[in-house]
């Protein structure tokens, strides 16, 4: 049965805790702990750790623990030294790979690059894995299994992959480029910049084409990052709860109004700080301002429209329109009794009452 690199994973997990009640590192004790906690495993990810087949196809030469003692030698030999050490020094054993283990391990690695012109990736992955056993801490085989990865669209384990060939031998740049496309993948443009640029440096003369379209594709994202934080630190913020809806202000602005310019300013409009003076008015403006939709469609009722078009033009002598011409429009009737706080002509229960 064909499994994934995540329930290989989960298998290798479940040996390693079974290694760990058998090799003393555990006593007999936690043994029923160490059970629940193997099923569980199994359950959740749908393998048999039974399967003593599936367990070997999942861990191959090297159990975890001795995958994690690679991990734990690049990890400490990246920052102790000014150059990255040689891939012999990156393995978990006291001697270098044999002549023989060499040759194994790039028989299947070109069986990984088979599989990955094939679009195998799982496959690619695989002989890759298989070959790192043979030849820990190899920057070609971490790198040929990051551009693996990434294929198959699992950029935090390529991630992974490339930055462990990077620190075994940075002049490797196949793997900076690999780590860039990894960082841009998990949206890390200012890393996956850095690591294009990096590349640049180890190419030398200016880089490669394709290592400089990498370089400029993550620094255009860097820098539209910083223009989106720029925007949005510079858009205001201070109109208040009913920002981006129509206010008062832009009624009065409709009508040529804006508070000022007396009674007869505006052409016509009568001053709207004084109506505001006027208790009804005030009413009227309360309802208004607390129901934004009803303030969006008196600004685009076409008979308020009218009207305003009016006062801009100076028409009608510059005196007020016919309210009871403009009270016929339905919709204005309507809006100006949901402004009244609902009450018609004839008071609450009369002609112009509605249904709540």
């Amino acid at each position: 049965m064909s499994t994934t690199p995540k329930q290989r994973l989960a298998l290798a997990i479940c040996d390693f805790l079974s290694t760990s009640l058998t090799d003393g590192t555990l006593t007999a004790e936690e043994k029923d702990s160490v059970d629940i906690a193997i099923n569980c495993i199994g359950e959740s990810f749908g393998v048999d750790p039974a399967d003593k087949a599936a367990v070997a196809q999942a861990i191959g030469a090297q159990n975890l623990f001795q995958i994690y003692s690679v991990y734990e030698k690049l990890k400490s030999a990246a920052p102790s030294k000014p150059t990255a050490p040689s891939a012999s020094s990156a393995a978990p054993s006291t001697s270098a790979p044999t002549e023989d283990q060499k040759k194994q391990a790039e028989a299947l690695k070109s069986k990984g690059n088979a599989a990955m012109a094939q679009k195998d990736y799982p496959t690619a992955i695989d002989f890759y894995t298989q070959a790192l056993a043979l030849h820990p801490g190899n920057a070609i085989f971490l790198s040929n299994r990051a551009a693996a990865y990434s294929a198959a669209r699992d950029h935090e384990a390529a991630r992974a992959d490339a930055e462990a060939a990077v620190a075994v031998d940075p002049k490797y740049t196949k793997a900076w480029s690999r780590l860039g496309l990894a960082r841009f993948a998990l949206g890390d443009a200012k890393g996956s910049m850095e690591a294009y640029q990096k590349g640049i440096e180890h190419e030398g003369n200016g880089g490669s084409e394709a290592m400089k379209k990498g370089y400029e594709t993550a620094k255009r994202r860097v820098d539209e990052i910083a223009a989106d934080e720029a925007a949005a630190a510079n858009t205001p913020s201070t109109r208040g709860a009913g920002a981006g809806s129509p206010g008062l202000g832009d009624l009065a602005g409709m009508f040529g109004g804006g508070g000022g310019g007396g009674a007869g300013g505006g052409g016509g409009m009568p001053d709207f700080a004084s109506i505001m003076n006027n208790p009804m008015f005030a009413s009227m403006a309360q309802n208004l301002m607390s129901n934004p939709d009803m303030m969006a469609n008196l600004m685009n009722n076409p008979r308020l429209r009218e009207m305003a078009d009016s006062f801009g033009r100076g028409g009608g002598g510059g005196g007020m329109p016919d309210i009871g011409s403009l009270m016929s429009d339905p919709s204005v009737a309507e809006m100006a009794r949901n402004l009244m706080g609902g009450a018609g002509r004839g008071g609450p229960g009369g002609p112009g009452a509605g249904n709540p």
